[in-house]
């Protein structure tokens, strides 16, 4: 049976004499209930799909790459459309219906509007109304769509600000600056009339060969849900909807490759994978979920009820949507074949949990009606899905009386997307985000025990390409390629150009020596011959991103090993024999082998793709006009092999077992190393006491004191180590940090709060257990640098935690003085 509109006073509102769901005095559950009780079943069903008008749009200019979204996408000739291969038979399902027929009960959301084609702020805004009013036009309560983009790398729109990746948001362990990043986001979208941003990705660095290393926030899940909470908090204070990604495992796929089975247990995925994603819904207040591609364990994450509803509703308490992964749904059927049709994958995703289908509609589309009609599934699971969405609206005020399309995009009349205060947050975060791995015998170039040289041979393919600062999700990678005739859109200095700036004195030459990719080494002896002639050579090496195979980081662009790309190995040896000191700078998206390189030269940077003031940034800490503050987020390896690896390895698959493996185990930087133009001294731990029950908090204070002659900023970080537990656990763990700023010669003290809740365990039966026993508490540098440390006993019996457990560990730092 179908729903139909009541009539009463229930659907009036005696007050605006209007449906009470427009009643903005009512709660947004009121208003909820009385929509979702005027709908009908088509209606409701309306509510769970959407329209990505822009992705089959006409192009009049000549594209140079495929698409930016979808494997395998087929290279299109003037006029048509981009279709990916392997979704040809999705998209004459739903992709090729027109808006006006896709709406004509309603429609969930509009899909990419702004982030399809390079549009201005104007014609973007214009084609946002437009598809309003179709939208509206065609249902007959007028119901808007929600608007969404991606925003992984800020607000993907022709000529908005390009940020750091998420890698190097990871860098900064700057949670603060990475929130007022987000806000600046938030707020550009939303004066756009944009929704919903899809953005952050919580997924954990299981693999560094997978391409989306660099849309992560590293290998540590303290890390990652800090951060990420973070950015949630930001992007939601401006009124768009963050939406976590990708629930999950996505990120530990067998052989690092995109799309790949996920071989987890529970434990493994409870302990190490959830943490992030259950903090930003807790902490961070996330009002939206996307599912992984992959299986765990064989069962994809968009048809597991486990995951979506047992775990993120029942456990966490969430409350908002669950949107499918673009093609998601469908790909239940043709790619997991868990489901014999589209619409039985519709069915299984509906089940499961999953509320809103992206980015077009075919699992959920009107064959859902019938089935409810014939019993085969039960009405309560669309309204489920309806209403968690029609909240959404409600809150965002879309459901309001006065709103319209054209109100909904008036903020973006005058409307800077790379406005100076974007670019100021751009240029703190790219600064903060550069680790200096060494500074060698050349780092700094300048200063006053220095003499800056007077020939630089600057070499490399990311010496010269802005959009090698750039992730896979910026603009100018993800969709501008298909447009040759169009320019970036934004004033980005190169390496090159930033550099010759930072040292107008000296003389800086240029040879590209060899491309990101390819075997072609035929530029190499030139390169080699200029940097013969240097005083010093700075090689720009490293990546530049794309989808789907087309670039060496991103979507789809996995790794065999952790090699260089390319010919640019043979670069860096040749460069090395000419006997001009090298500064190496690596701008990539993931970790590479750098340990045969580590000791030979003569300074070595890693920039992990530092968006469009990147070159400023990199060139400044070059010069030591920008003092370095970055740490990694995740480790260095020595070589290129033995993956997948992260620092959380047991006894068994750490350093501390060389010799039983003839793979190489060790990293030649480790997880959280930073090195500054000071140093720091880090002493003097106490433990507010030795022993703790199992349901007690102990407070760690050390020490630590600028020893060097500049200001500076230590991130001090605190590791913990269970000594004997009942599962194997990691020879250490991080479960704080904090940036502690220091003038020369300045000290300050860090206290930390360690709750015992941070200490449990997820034990053989799957439970959180606190279990009595002797931890050993570390406090440093890096996961390797810990001069500090001490040992805590935890009393009393095992206690089990569940989901009301404290998920993070304060820190609290005294004001500066002076060094005795």
């Amino acid at each position: 049976m179908t729903s139909a509109q009541p009539a009463g006073p229930t659907a009036t509102s005696a007050v605006t004499d209007s449906p009470l769901w427009r009643d903005p005095t009512r709660t947004v559950e009121e208003r909820v209930e009385a929509l979702l009780a005027a709908m009908t079943l088509r209606e409701k069903v309306a509510q769970l799909g959407s329209r990505w008008a822009g992705n089959d749009m006409r192009h009049d200019e000549t594209p140079d790459a495929p698409p930016a979204d979808g494997p395998q996408a087929e290279p299109a000739e003037e006029g048509e459309t981009f279709i990916v291969a392997p979704m040809q038979d999705v998209f004459a399902a739903s992709g090729s219906v027109p808006l006006e027929e896709a709406s004509r009960d309603g429609l969930g959301q509009l899909t990419r509007v702004y982030g399809s084609r390079p549009l201005t702020v104007a014609e973007g805004a214009a084609e946002v109304a437009r598809q309003q009013r179709v939208v509206l036009a065609g249902n007959r309560l007028g119901i808007p769509a929600l608007v969404h983009e991606e925003c992984l790398t800020g607000f993907t729109t022709y000529g908005a600000t390009v940020y750091p990746a998420a890698i190097a948001w990871a860098a900064t362990f700057d949670p603060d600056l990475v929130e007022q990043m987000a806000a600046a986001i938030g707020r550009d979208m939303a004066a756009a009339g944009v929704h919903q941003g899809l953005s952050p990705v919580l997924d954990v660095v299981r693999d560094p060969r997978w391409g989306r290393v660099e849309e992560t926030m590293g290998e540590d899940p303290h890390l990652v849900a800090t951060v990420g909470s973070a950015y949630v908090r930001g992007l939601q204070s401006a009124g768009v909807v963050a939406t976590l990604k990708h629930f999950a495992g996505y990120s530990a796929s067998r052989g690092a490759r995109n799309h790949g089975p996920v071989s987890m247990g529970r434990r493994e995925l409870l302990e190490v994978i959830l943490p992030p994603f259950e903090t930003a819904v807790r902490e961070g207040g996330a009002r939206s979920v996307m599912n992984s591609y992959s299986d765990v364990d064989g069962v994809p994450a968009g048809a597991d009820p486990w995951l979506l509803t047992d775990v993120l509703r029942e456990a966490w308490g969430f409350e908002g949507t669950v949107v499918s992964d673009y093609w998601a749904v469908p790909f239940l059927a043709s790619m997991h074949r868990v489901a014999p049709d589209v619409e039985g994958a519709g069915v299984a995703a509906l089940r499961a949990g999953i509320d809103v289908e992206l980015p077009d509609t075919s699992g959920f589309g009107g064959h859902l009606v019938g089935l409810v009609e014939t019993g085969a599934l039960d009405e309560a699971l669309v309204d489920r899905a309806a209403r968690r969405h029609l909240r959404h609206k409600v809150e965002l005020g879309l459901l309001d009386p006065d709103w319209t399309p054209e109100g909904s995009v008036a903020g973006a009349e005058g409307l800077d997307l790379d406005a100076p205060g974007n670019r100021a947050i751009a240029t703190a975060l790219a600064e903060r985000s550069v680790v200096l791995l060494d500074p060698g015998t050349a780092l700094p170039l300048t200063g006053e025990s220095r003499t800056t040289p007077s020939r630089v041979a600057v070499v490399g393919p990311c010496a010269d390409d802005p959009r090698t600062h750039m992730g896979c999700y910026a603009f100018p990678n993800h969709v501008l390629p298909r447009y040759p005739g169009r320019g970036p859109g934004l004033e980005v200095s190169t390496m090159l150009d930033s550099l010759r700036a930072e040292l107008p004195d000296s003389e800086v030459g240029y040879a590209l020596g060899c491309a990101v990719e390819g075997e072609d080494t035929s530029g190499i002896a030139a390169a080699a011959a200029l940097a013969a002639q240097a005083d010093l050579t700075v090689a720009f090496v490293g990546d530049r991103a794309g989808l789907f195979g087309i670039g060496t980081s991103g979507e789809g662009c996995d790794a065999e090993d952790l090699r260089l790309p390319g010919a640019q190995p043979r670069l860096v040896e040749a460069l090395l024999e000419t006997g001009t000191p090298l500064v190496l700078v690596v701008v990539s998206g993931r970790p590479y082998a750098l340990g045969q390189w580590a000791e030979r030269v003569a300074g070595l940077v890693q920039a992990f793709m530092p968006g469009e003031e990147g070159g400023p940034a990199v060139a400044g800490v070059l010069s030591g006009r920008v003092q370095p503050s970055g740490h990694l987020p995740v480790q260095v390896p020595w070589g290129p092999g033995g993956q997948p690896r992260t620092y959380l390895q047991p006894p068994l698959g750490s350093a501390e077992s060389s010799g039983i493996s003839s793979l190489e185990t060790r990293a030649a930087f480790p997880f959280g190393h930073g090195r500054s133009y000071t140093t720091f001294a880090v002493e003097d731990l106490r433990l507010s006491a030795a022993q703790v029950p199992s349901d007690g908090e102990v407070e760690v204070t050390c020490r630590v004191t600028n020893t060097g002659g500049r200001a500076g900023e230590e991130v001090l970080q605190l590791y913990v180590r269970d000594v004997v537990a009942s599962v194997v656990r990691p020879v250490r763990q991080l479960l704080g940090f904090t940036r502690v700023p220091l003038e020369a010669g300045e000290s300050s003290e860090v206290t930390f709060g360690l709750h015992t809740d941070r200490l449990a365990v997820v034990g053989r039966d799957l439970s959180r257990v606190v279990e009595p026993g002797l931890f050993e508490v570390f406090v440093g540098s890096s996961a390797e640098d810990l001069p500090c440390r001490a040992a805590l006993e935890v009393t009393g019996t095992p206690r089990v935690v569940g989901h009301e457990r404290r998920l993070t560990t304060p820190a609290a730092c005294t004001p500066g003085r002076s060094a005795p």
